[in-house]
């Protein structure tokens, strides 16, 4: 499906496909959000998308998620690039969701319940700033639900949140070898010993309905 069918239209945002392991041309592409189609754009940052996507995919009203960097200052960055922790960008997954079927606030509370937000620069195994917490925000009303979201779960954590809040400036989409990659590699250790695990813990964590429910 096209992502100029997908995203919402008071926004434009380079959209940058980054170059895949074949070593392919990056192309750039300026995408504006469509109401037309009913759909709506949240950005998250949680530590690895390879989890994250496979998080928020399964959630009903959630149309799709496409792994990708933001937050950061270089352009068109490889995986290899935002990993030498120099771009300033952070692992983000870009959730097209229907606000009829599932509300801002409802995959802000996901947000909150997969991952732990008081950890700065670290989930896991993972350590850098590339697995920061992070929320980007497309417009006013999300910038404001981020902090409502961040009050309401601050008595959740011993520890104190220190998820960034930030404007989507810029998302630009990881190597097709990102995409789906928690299906298409069930076997892969990463998957097995860290994704698997926080998906189920946040199976039965969330409050929210699942698409296979």
């Amino acid at each position: 499906m096209s992502l100029i069918k997908l995203l919402p239209v008071t926004l434009l945002l380079s959209v940058i496909l980054a170059c895949n392991s074949s070593g392919q041309q990056k192309g750039t592409a300026a995408v504006k959000i469509d109401t037309v189609n009913k759909k709506a754009v949240a950005a998250f940052a949680e530590g690895c998308f390879w989890c994250s996507e496979h998080i928020f995919e399964e959630l009903a009203g959630v149309d799709s998620a496409v792994s990708g960097y933001a937050g950061g200052h270089t352009k068109n960055p490889t995986y290899e690039e935002v990993c030498s922790e120099k771009t300033g960008h952070a692992e983000t997954v870009l959730v097209y969701y229907n606000p009829k079927v599932i509300s801002y606030s409802q995959l802000l509370d996901a947000f909150f319940t997969s991952h732990d937000p008081t950890t700065l620069n670290k989930q896991g195994p993972d350590e850098g700033s590339s697995y920061r917490s992070a929320i980007f925000y497309t417009n006013a009303e999300q910038q404001k639900a981020a902090a409502e979201a961040i009050k309401k779960w601050t008595p959740a954590f011993k520890n104190l949140i220190v998820t960034e809040v930030a404007p989507l400036k810029a998302f630009y989409r990881a190597e097709e070898y990102h995409q789906n990659y928690a299906n298409e590699n069930p076997y892969n250790s990463y998957i097995q010993n860290v994704s698997r695990p926080r998906f189920e813990s946040f199976k039965r964590e969330c409050k929210l309905k699942f698409k296979k429910d």
